[in-house]
């Protein structure tokens, strides 16, 4: 066997190798989209109409390819970590020996590995939003440093500057908790805040604070009809109506008073 290593020096390997084997957040979401927009990927009627199945979709099957991904990385991790300390093969003796030793690291990486998975899932669902916003061709400035820094500001930080009531801020959080009271700062003087989510457990009092501070909660379709409160809080409401009410008229508005005149997507 070879020369024994520290705990710290067996952790360092095996978030070295886990690190170059798992694709990005943003590559796995890109696969999802991909498999969901199969033979619609340039047809912005279907997408908009079918937006909140869309944003379900990528979730969900991001998720489960996340997963799959992890398993496969996770397995390189440990034989690159462990086949050089036992020799090659390995046998099973030796290696549950090296388990033993080194518990104390596998148990930080697979907490590591799991504390990760709630971030990665909270910025898939911001990239899927992304994502699609821009194969729609609506214009935004993403994380612009205003008062906060929302998600997107429509449509641009230049008009912000401008005429601020006249903009829309949109945020994504995937799960709300108490974090959608700082999104009250975000451009406090913008037309409204919407706060796209797929938390179906919002409480009925966050929900009329929120309407207290002009917060939209968008939501998927299947969840704004399906949850008794939801249904009859006039600040929740689907993407498709998100479009259709807000951000397309407003597109409107934008094209007729000049400010989308130079804009193009990068």
């Amino acid at each position: 066997m070879a020369e024994a290593l520290t705990d710290l020096q067996v952790l360092e390997a095996l978030s070295k190798a886990f690190k170059s084997k798992i694709p990005s957040g943003a590559r796995i979401i890109d696969r999802a989209i991909d498999g969901c927009l199969s033979g619609h990927e340039n047809d912005t009627a279907w997408i908009k109409t079918h937006f909140s199945e869309l944003i379900e979709r990528t979730q969900a099957e991001g998720y489960a390819d996340y997963l799959k991904a992890e398993a496969e990385a996770g397995a390189f991790a440990m034989r690159s970590a462990f086949t050089p300390l036992t020799g090659s093969p390995a046998s099973a003796d030796a290696l549950l020996e090296l388990l033993r030793i080194h518990f104390g690291a596998l148990d930080k990486f697979f907490l590591a590995l799991a504390q990760g998975r709630k971030p990665r899932a909270g910025k898939a669902f911001e990239t899927a939003l992304k994502r699609l916003f821009i194969k729609l061709e609506y214009p935004f400035t993403g994380q612009a440093l205003i008062d906060g820094q929302p998600d997107f500001l429509l449509p641009s930080i230049e008009h912000y500057k401008r005429n601020a009531m006249d903009c829309i801020v949109f945020t994504a959080k995937r799960t709300l908790r108490e974090r959608w009271r700082q999104i009250v700062t975000e451009g406090s003087r913008g037309l409204g805040f919407f706060l796209a989510t797929i938390d179906n457990a919002v409480a009925i009092s966050q929900l009329t604070e929120m309407l207290h501070h002009r917060i939209y909660l968008v939501v998927p379709e299947a969840m704004k009809t399906s949850i008794e409160h939801y249904q009859s809080a006039p600040n929740v409401i689907a993407f498709e109506d998100f479009f259709r009410f807000h951000l397309d008229p407003a597109m409107e508005r934008w094209r007729a008073s000049g400010a989308l005149a130079g804009w193009k997507r990068a």
